[in-house]
C-alpha cells in the first residue's frame, strides 16, 4: 500500500512538472542575426521644385525577423522633418522607390522643401524585429540646397536706445532673416567706434563684437534662443568718453556673403 502511494505521488509531481514546462510564457527571445550590406548612396542634393523627393534604401541579408524599417530624418539644425515615423517598403511598388518584392531592400521617397536649411542633413535607420525591439542600424548624411545658396542674410528691426548714461546696463537687438534658413547664418556682429573716432578692439586682432541668439538673458539679453534675433549686453565704464559712440551691424552667412549694415549713433553721458 506504501508502495502504491508512494508511485502515485511521484507520478503527480511527474504531471505537474509536465505541465509547468508546457505552459511556459517565457518567450524565446534570441534574435535571428541581421546585417546591414548596403545603404543607398545619397551624396549632395539640390532642391528641384520639379522632384523634391529623394530615395532612402537599406539591404540586410536576413530579414526573416524584421518586423518593420523606419527613418528619422534631421536637418541640419537638429530639427526632426518627419513627425512619426517614415517607414522604408520592400513592396516593389514604384512610387516607393522599391524596384523588387522581396528582395530585402528597404525603400521610400522622402520629401524635402525650398524652406529647409541648407547643410548636412542625418537619417537614421531603425529595424523593428518581430518581438518588438527597436535599434538603430546606420546613420548616414548628406549636404542639401535649398536652392537659394546666392542670397546674402539680412538685418533690420534694431532695438538699441540713443542715449545712455556711463555705468547702466543696457540691452540690444536687431533681426535676421535669411531666405537659405537662419542655420546658414554664420556670424552677427558690430563694430564699435568712440567719439574720436578710434575703433575699440575687443581683443588683439579682433574688432568685432559678437552678438548672441541663444536665449543666454542673464549675460547677452537674449530672450529666446533661435528666434533669429541677436542681442548684447553692454555698459560704458565711467571713464568712457563722453559724446556720440557709433555702432555699425552686419551679419556674414557660412558662403561669407555680407548683409546689408547699419549705422547707428548712441550719445554717452
Amino acid at each position: 500500500m506504501k508502495i502504491t502511494i508512494l508511485l502515485y505521488l511521484l507520478l503527480a509531481s511527474l504531471f505537474y512538472l509536465g505541465c509547468e514546462k508546457s505552459f511556459d510564457s517565457v518567450v524565446d527571445q534570441s534574435i535571428s542575426v541581421y546585417q546591414v550590406t548596403e545603404v543607398g548612396s545619397i551624396g549632395s542634393i539640390r532642391y528641384n521644385p520639379l522632384d523634391s523627393l529623394i530615395l532612402l534604401t537599406i539591404s540586410f541579408d536576413n530579414p526573416t525577423n524584421i518586423k518593420n524599417v523606419f527613418v528619422d530624418v534631421f536637418s541640419s539644425d537638429g530639427n526632426k522633418l518627419n513627425d512619426q515615423r517614415f517607414e522604408l517598403l520592400d513592396t516593389g511598388k514604384p512610387e516607393n522607390g522599391d524596384s523588387q518584392l522581396g528582395d530585402s531592400t528597404f525603400s521610400n521617397k522622402f520629401p524635402l522643401s525650398s524652406l529647409y536649411p541648407i547643410g548636412v542633413y542625418t537619417i537614421e535607420y531603425f529595424v523593428q524585429d518581430k518581438y518588438s525591439q527597436i535599434k538603430k542600424v546606420a546613420i548616414q548624411s548628406f549636404k542639401y540646397s535649398n536652392g537659394q545658396d546666392s542670397i546674402p542674410p539680412i538685418i533690420s528691426n534694431l532695438v538699441i536706445p540713443d542715449t545712455v548714461d556711463r555705468g547702466i546696463a543696457f540691452i540690444f537687438s536687431i533681426t535676421v532673416t535669411d531666405l537659405n534658413g537662419l542655420n546658414d547664418v554664420d556670424t552677427v556682429y558690430f563694430e564699435l567706434f568712440r567719439p574720436d573716432s578710434s575703433q575699440v578692439i575687443p581683443e588683439p586682432g579682433v574688432t568685432r563684437f559678437i552678438m548672441h541668439d541663444d536665449g543666454n538673458f542673464d549675460v547677452f539679453g537674449d530672450q529666446t534662443a533661435g528666434d533669429g534675433i541677436f542681442s548684447f549686453k553692454n555698459s560704458f565704464l565711467s571713464t568712457a568718453q563722453i559724446g556720440n559712440w557709433k555702432f555699425t551691424f552686419q551679419a556674414i552667412d557660412r558662403g561669407k556673403k555680407f548683409s546689408n549694415s547699419i549705422t547707428h549713433y548712441i550719445q554717452v553721458q
